[in-house]
């Protein structure tokens, strides 16, 4: 299975509207079960700078399964995934990534969101994930 436009434009647009209602600006991007990127919204006023990491924390969710945090809890130095960050022509290692399910539970794609700081960003992404 993948994530379709239209399930990405609606992802968008609740998260759009969580970052709304905490009231930031944010970056979100969609990726598919492949990382493609499938869609891709910035807020008015949302940092420019923040467009590559919201693409690259999709991504990296995708590419792991996984939220993008967890995945920075265990890249610290003595965890097993120590330096990962330097894999896959450069991962994000903090929240604001996480993956998106179908009903059935499988991984469709994922969302990344920057703008904010990493706990805005992962509570923008998770409300996005959960959209369908």
């Amino acid at each position: 299975m993948n994530i379709t436009l239209e399930q990405a434009e609606k992802i968008i647009a609740v998260a759009k509207a969580k970052s709304t209602e905490i009231d930031t600006k944010m970056n979100i991007a969609i990726v598919d079960a492949g990382a493609n990127l499938v869609a891709f919204g910035r807020m008015n006023g949302a940092w420019l700078g923040s467009l590559d990491i919201s693409i690259k924390k999709a991504k990296t969710a995708r590419y792991f399964d996984m939220p993008t945090g967890i995945i920075g809890t265990l890249s610290q130095p003595g965890e097993p995934l120590f330096n990962i960050e330097h894999s896959n022509g450069g991962l994000i290692t903090f929240p604001g990534g996480v993956p998106i399910k179908n009903a059935a539970g499988e991984i469709i794609g994922a969302i990344g969101v920057s703008g904010s700081s990493v706990e805005n960003d992962h509570t923008v992404a998770e409300a996005g994930s959960l959209a369908i």
